[in-house]
């Protein structure tokens, strides 16, 4: 580069010489790492095992039997890009700042080569060695020689602050894509059984039957596991190698110690290098930190002599500038107990961005906060800086994908004060978080990676949780019911259960009764995931108790739909006495599997539900002595299956009854006359137009005029002789068809009317009579043969009525003379048009 004419990019100008550039903004807190456009994180859901779980952060989260159709099917492994991708992930992030040199190993060279070896014939070793001794370093660089031994390459894992379960997950999505899906412990083990790659584990904190589970269930894994010596060892059988890293020899902490200062150093110097080795027991982050001492030493001298030449506000040397011996002012070296607890002497000359983030670290328990939080936690737009200076001072060192204090610097700040106030750090931290870690912005999978420090926030706020004022909210309730959601969502389940109960404590002390409901609710939905059912049981009857006395509905039913899952798996009847539908309390529609009922009947699973209410909420104060109704008094199920069954009966047999009826009606054709049968194709007879008959001939009377009177019934029979109106013809009884006309007298005209004559009327008591022959005398006609008794002219009663009545009903009084113009209805119409000497028949 030309340094008379300076590219653009080194004054911020564009290409075309026009205004200046604007500086690229920082990452901001809302903004996923590496990536643009994050996905909003509310209401997740998700598959855990057989369970679809809906983490809902408002009202608990829901909890059902996974349908067939949201099942997912088999993971598939990640490809040798995106495993590229899942190693970056993996490391802790570059501090900002100077670009900077590290440093490289010295005296591990036979440890590398043998923990290669080992892991190539696929054997597991454990590397050994204290705090600060280098061990993280050397992991780092045998990761990278075995990056071509196994199939699924290499994978990076923390063994901080996790079990092995949480270990066996942690290896399962490092290697297999299944997002949203976690699976249960079968299938889990079944899947990483498959898994074939080289596993870095760091500051593992188990050992021993715990460990074996691990390996056991991976035996397609190589590990190199990094522990220190107060960690359990691995059990005699397990087939772990195990290598032991020692301190440095004094030669190489004097290399190391040179390397970091950048010269050569004074025999004062290498004196004092001797000490610290004898006093470090030559651990490589002692000779790093007493790098840094010597650098502020170079620095302060070389500024001294700046102001005393060119006065204040004069440039002096470069922060990294090699300095000789004799430049600068003579600045004693740190004493011993300096050099080797150099913690408060490297922070007292650090900026003030650099000292705050250490009292954050401090107050959080050594988790340092990720840099892109810092300039909000500082109160510096540049704070960011800090972890940089940190890091190159031997301060800070990688854990994970983070940063933690180095072995020793928490011990040494707090005892030069650092930590006399970590309350107003802790609370600062935990309301950022809160208000960040509820952004629709941020991912879960950032708020997982910043795990440590929010429980760690709410590890030293949580024992002093007091009642809050009224409108106040409590801290670290809010953190945690914040925070929880997410961890449920990212698949950190161990951060989500200790955030449930930091939580749940915090709420108890700070008598926020809906929001322990609610901690109570989630760590009973955890418990049922993981299989632990009386817990789960436990945990959920005491989210109902409290919600059912904040009347609070929805959550309520969240919770009962729990319970019964839990009482599905365990085979009980949820545990619910006591604890009745609240007044008003809409319950919504449950679907449900209907199955065989069990010997002894089915046990009712809660109290009867009360109707909705239609516009209030009605409470009803019961008093506590007045008994329940029994089962027995309610009906119950029993009862109900026995009206439905009584209910069906009745109608099978109402449906029987009718079909028969119809049946019967279709099939009963005895009649070959019916009128139905006789209906032609041939066009029906019509009213003619000048006389308004069908055209039909209308008998004959005697006295030549139509018969106007009601049409008797004709024999449907002629006889032996084929004619009709024959003495042979059969006579129609009484038993046939009835008169149309109501009985009475005949209407005029329809005959000639005799005198009136007084008529004896017949005996009251009707007795059925044999019509007989007509005669021509006009003379009551004398009984046939064969008759019993004589009909009687003796009246026997006194006549009601003297008026002569022509009466043509059987049902009328019969007169003893004869009456010209009466026809009978039970005699036939032919007789009077065939016989001329017959004008009447009496009955």
């Amino acid at each position: 580069m030309d340094p008379n004419n300076r590219g653009p990019e080194e004054y911020g100008h564009d290409d075309d010489g026009g205004s200046p550039r604007q500086r690229p903004p920082r990452d901001s807190l809302t903004s996923d790492f590496g990536q643009h456009s994050p996905a909003l994180a509310r209401t997740v859901q998700l598959v855990a095992g057989d369970f679809l779980l809906t983490v809902n952060p408002v009202d608990g989260s829901e909890i059902e039997a996974c349908p067939p159709g949201e099942r997912p099917g088999r993971p598939e492994r990640y490809s040798a890009a995106e495993r590229a991708e899942v190693d970056r992930a993996a490391r802790p992030p570059v501090p900002p700042g100077p670009t900077r040199t590290p440093l490289s190993l010295l005296a591990r060279q036979d440890e590398r080569e043998r923990l290669v070896r080992l892991l190539a014939r696929g054997r597991s070793v454990r590397l050994t060695g204290p705090a600060g001794s280098g061990r993280t370093s050397l992991l780092d660089l045998v990761a990278e020689d075995c990056a071509d031994l196994a199939p699924d390459g290499v994978v990076r894992l923390t063994g901080f602050h996790r079990t092995a379960s949480e270990l066996l997950y942690d290896l399962f999505y490092a290697v297999f894509s299944s997002p949203l899906h976690r699976p249960d412990r079968d299938e889990l083990l079944a899947l990483v059984r498959e898994v074939g790659a080289v596993v870095v584990l760091d500051d593992i904190e188990f050992g021993g039957a715990a460990l074996d589970e691990l390996l056991d269930a991976t035996p397609e894994c190589a590990f190199v596991i990094g522990a220190t010596p107060d960690v359990p060892a691995p059990s005699a059988d397990s087939a772990v190698e195990e290598i032991f890293l020692s301190g440095l020899e004094r030669a190489d902490g004097v290399e190391l110690l040179e390397r970091s200062v950048g010269r050569v150093l004074t025999e004062e110097e290498s004196n004092w290098a001797g000490d610290l080795w004898f006093e470090s027991e030559g651990l490589p982050l002692r000779f790093v930190q007493a790098g840094a001492l010597l650098r502020q030493r170079d620095r302060m001298r070389a500024g001294a002599n700046a102001v005393d030449e060119f006065g204040v506000f004069a440039d002096a040397a470069p922060v990294d500038a090699q300095l000789a011996p004799d430049e600068g002012e003579e600045i004693p070296l740190p004493a011993l107990g300096e050099a080797a607890a150099p913690a408060p002497l490297l922070a007292s000359r650090l900026s003030e961005s650099a000292r705050a983030t250490l009292r954050f670290a401090v107050a959080l328990g050594g988790e340092v906060p990720h840099q892109a939080h810092l300039p909000a936690l500082v109160g510096d737009t540049h704070a960011d800086a800090a972890l940089g200076e940190l890091a190159h001072c031997g301060l800070v060192s990688p854990v994970g994908s983070r940063y933690r204090l180095a072995a020793g610097v928490l011990t040494q700040l707090e005892a030069a004060g650092y930590g006399d106030d970590i309350q107003t750090p802790a609370l600062t931290a935990a309301q950022h978080y809160g208000w960040w870690a509820g952004h629709p912005s941020v991912t879960p999978e950032r708020v997982c990676a910043e795990a440590d420090a929010l429980l760690a926030a709410l590890a030293v706020l949580v024992p002093a949780t007091t009642a809050p004022i009224e409108g106040e909210e409590v801290t670290t309730v809010q953190l945690a019911r914040t925070a929880a959601p997410a961890f449920a969502a990212g698949g950190h389940w161990g951060a989500w259960e200790r955030s449930l109960r930091a939580g749940s404590e915090a709420s108890r002390l700070a008598g926020e009764v809906s929001e322990q409901a609610y901690f109570h609710h989630e760590l009973g939905i955890l418990a049922l995931c993981g299989g632990q059912l009386d817990r789960a049981r436990a945990e959920l009857e005491a989210s109902i108790g409290l919600r059912g006395a904040l009347a609070d509905k929805r959550g309520t039913v969240a919770g009962r739909r729990a319970l019964t899952l839990v009482s599905d798996r365990d085979g009980t009847a949820p545990g619910l006495a006591g604890l009745g539908a609240m007044a008003g309390e809409e319950i919504p529609d449950a679907r449900y599997d209907e199955s065989a009922s069990p010997p002894g009947g089915v046990p009712a699973a809660f109290p009867p539900l009360q109707p909705p209410a239609e516009s209030q909420t009605i409470v009803v104060h019961r008093s506590p002595s007045t008994p329940a109704p029994s089962r027995k008094a309610r009906g119950g199920l029993k009862g109900l299956a026995k009206r439905n069954l009584v209910a069906a009966g009745a109608g099978a047999l109402l449906v029987a009854v009718l079909g028969t009826v119809v049946t019967l009606g279709a099939t009963s054709d005895n009649d070959p006359n019916s009128p139905s049968n006789e209906v032609g194709v041939n066009p029906s007879a019509s009213v003619g137009i000048d006389d308004g008959n069908l055209g039909a001939d209308v008998p004959k009377s005697d006295d030549g005029k139509g018969d106007t009177g009601t049409a008797t019934s004709r024999p449907t029979d002629p006889g032996p002789d084929g004619t009709w109106g024959t003495s042979d013809d059969p006579t129609p009884t009484d038993a046939a068809e009835p008169s149309d006309k109501p009985s009475g007298t005949q209407r005029p005209g329809s005959g000639t009317p005799s005198s009136p004559k007084p008529t004896t009327p017949k005996p009251s008591t009707t007795k059925p009579s044999t019509p007989s022959t007509p005669t021509g005398s006009g003379s009551p006609s004398s009984p046939p043969s064969g008759t019993s008794e004589p009909p009687s002219s003796t009246p026997t009663a006194t006549p009601t009525n003297t008026t002569p009545t022509n009466s043509n009903s059987a049902s009328g009084p019969a007169s003893t003379t004869p009456v010209e113009t009466s026809s009978s209805a039970s005699a036939p119409q032919s007789s009077a048009v065939n016989s001329p000497s017959s004008s009447a028949q009496v009955i």
